[in-house]
């Protein structure tokens, strides 16, 4: 690997702070209505913020993870949600692989460049936000060799995780195997990388975001035409880390009720009860006179297998209370 790094001690303590905050957002209760909520944030800020890098003017409150409207710059935040949420399903391979390369460019590229899912043919430099170029890239055969020898490398290496994530990025788009859209599936192939190594943080976590906010400092160190790239390992690494941080904050700022996630009658119910702490089935009869008594009956039996609520006494006597 023509690239190498330092194991400093910022190094070693984000690591650790990485390894610390994955086992947390894992153990962090899942309430499937509010996480998947906070997974399509974190879908879109990074599908954004992954083309605003690029230079696209869109925002996170101009567009949506549906993808309403025309244009380049909406059709290259559909693209990128595309391939994020092909990266993070079960149809993507365990491994990388050129194949999944040019696939991920493919579909990042549909319909914005008539060589999508190709690899360059002819020589290219790599250019800021600004147009000043950074590095003249290999020629092409040049380049392809190098993105083999990349690729064998990620496979091979007892590397940790985050580490080969942020020297494959490094290397990835200093080879710049497209005439276009190489940053683009650069951040993709680190996000998988980081993924299928157990770092998915369970798809909570927008990279993308960090990079984004700090695009002058991801060029300056992109820029870096030595072989030591510690800067830009630390760079990469913080970024996860204050991503992932971010990620547990929002998890607990979230007022975690037991009804989330029920069918909107039953959440009603629920929160009747709650209210009242004890109620008859008369009095929840009166608030649902248009449901027929035998479905209130179902949502009952319903919360009470659901460890929701109980029901206490027998016949004309029986209340239900919260458990």
């Amino acid at each position: 690997m023509e690239y190498t790094y330092k194991q400093t001690e910022k190094i070693k303590k984000l690591l650790q702070e990485i390894a610390i905050l994955q086992a947390l957002i894992e153990r962090l209760p899942k309430v499937a209505a509010i996480e998947e909520n906070l997974r399509r944030q974190s879908l879109l800020g990074s599908a954004v913020y992954s083309a605003r890098i690029e230079g696209n003017p869109l925002t996170i409150k101009g567009v949506s993870i549906e993808g309403n409207g025309k244009g380049r710059a909406r059709l290259e935040i559909r693209n990128i949600i595309k391939a994020l949420i092909y990266v993070r399903s079960s149809r993507s391979p365990k491994i990388i692989s050129k194949i999944l390369v040019l696939r991920l460019h493919k579909i990042v590229m549909a319909n914005l460049s008539i060589f999508a899912g190709k690899f360059r043919s002819e020589s290219e430099a790599v250019f800021d936000q600004f147009g000043n170029v950074l590095h003249f890239a290999p020629p092409p055969l040049v380049a392809l060799k190098r993105l083999n020898d990349l690729i064998l490398f990620i496979g091979n290496s007892k590397e940790a995780t985050p580490i080969k994530a942020a020297i494959f990025h490094f290397a990835f788009e200093k080879i710049h195997p497209f005439q276009d859209g190489n940053g683009r599936v650069g951040r993709l192939l680190s996000s998988f990388i980081l993924d299928r190594g157990g770092f998915g943080f369970r798809g909570l976590v927008s990279l993308e975001k960090y990079v984004g906010e700090h695009r002058e400092t991801y060029y300056d160190l992109l820029s870096n035409e030595g072989r030591d790239i510690t800067n830009f390992v630390e760079f990469f690494l913080e970024g996860i880390t204050t991503q992932s941080q971010k990620a547990v904050e929002d998890l607990q700022k979230v007022e975690i009720s037991p009804s989330i996630g029920l069918l909107p009658r039953r959440k009603e119910i629920f929160e009747l009860i709650k209210d009242h702490r004890s109620v008859t089935f008369d009095e929840i009869y009166r608030r649902f006179l248009n449901v027929p008594k035998s479905t209130l009956h179902n949502d009952l039996s319903a919360l009470q297998k659901a460890s929701l609520i109980r029901k206490l006494g027998t016949t004309r006597g029986v209340v239900y209370e919260i458990t």
